[in-house]
Order: structure tokens, then sequence, then C-alpha cells
């Protein structure tokens, strides 16, 4: 029931959040056209409920020469690809916003586990001990709430199989206002020659 409740609840936030950030969803699209050539939007492969392949969408933070697939903190120079728009966004959170439609299609939650990439097969692993990998990935999750990208793979999958076995309205009530004040006070996102996986 509460799986049902979930999905209705995702489709009417997330159709809500977009007609109301419209404008901003707009001016978004035009600083980073304005910033540097290239798609406004990037595209990457995620792994989905049930271990299912979908495609994530962000709003493009870096050069299109930059390699796929590969997180940040291991790129020789990230901040030679990371664009200056794409910078704000990052540190704000912003370039997610376009998972609202992911949301919308069903592909993903607006609470659950961060969708691994396709190439993550460790922490993939990991999830499977715990059940992670049976749900939605989400938007946010309560990993993000706990450390974010500071966290080893391990204590990252554990939390994640903790959000599954206490699945509730109230745990989700929970992680939604962790991750604003988190996300306000960007806590455990590092930017720059520093910076850790901010591709989960």
């Amino acid at each position: 029931m509460f799986s049902f409740t979930k999905r209705i609840l995702d489709f009417s936030l997330s159709l809500l959040i977009i007609i109301c950030l419209s404008p901003v969803l707009l001016l978004l699209c035009i600083l980073i056209k304005i910033d540097s050539p290239g798609p406004i939007l990037f595209r990457q492969k995620r792994i989905g409920k049930d271990k299912k392949n979908f495609n994530i969408l962000k709003f493009r933070t870096m050069k299109v020469d930059t390699p796929n697939d590969m997180p940040t903190h291991l790129l020789e120079k990230p901040d030679f690809f990371i664009t200056k728009t794409g910078k704000f966004l990052r540190k704000t959170s912003l370039d997610e916003l376009p998972q609202l439609f992911n949301i919308l299609k069903g592909e993903m939650s607006i609470i659950g586990p961060r969708p691994a990439l396709w190439n993550q097969y460790d922490l993939i692993a990991e999830r499977d001990k715990y059940k992670a990998n049976d749900i939605l990935p989400g938007l946010t999750g309560l990993a993000q709430i706990s450390g974010r990208d500071e966290l080893a793979i391990e204590v990252k999958a554990k939390i994640d199989g903790e959000y599954v076995e206490k699945m509730s309205p109230v745990l989700d009530f929970k992680i939604f206002f962790g991750t604003v004040f988190s996300v306000l006070k960007s806590d455990g996102v590092k930017e720059g020659t520093n910076i850790t996986n901010k591709n989960s």
C-alpha cells in the first residue's frame, strides 16, 4: 500500500515542483547554453529498480569533451572540465533538478538510494546484500543526509539497506527536509581537485 501511495506522491510532487520552478529551469537552461557549447542536459546510464538500466538526467555541468562514465574525482584535472555555471549548479545541487522528469516517468522516486553508475560494480554488489537494488532509486536518500559523497561504499550501501528496512512516510518526510538543510549548508560536497564522487 505504501508503494502505491509513494508513487502517487512522487508523480504529484514532481509535477508540482516542475511547474513552480519552470522559470528557474528556463533560466538555468539559458545560462548553461551561454556558458559553454553543447547540450543543456547530460544523460548517463544508471542502475534502476531490479538493476535495470535507465538514463538519468542532469543539467550539464562539464565540458563536452569530459570522459564519460567516470566519477569526477577520478579525473586528472576536474577543475579543467567543470564549467563556471557547472560549479554553481553542483555546489547547490541544482544540476539534479532534471531528475524530476525521471520521477514523472517512474524511473526514480523522490526518496530512495541514489542510482549507481552502471560500472560501479562494488556499490551495486554491496547494495545487493541489503536489497537496496530492489526499489526505485531516489533523487535523494538517507545516505545523502548522512554524509553524501564522504561515505565509504560499504557504509553507503548499509545505510541504503537501512532505508529499505525502515521505509515509511515519516522517514521520507525526515529525509526530504534533511536534504533541504544539507543542500543549503553544502554538507558533504567537495568541489575542485579534491572532489569526491559527485556522480552519485
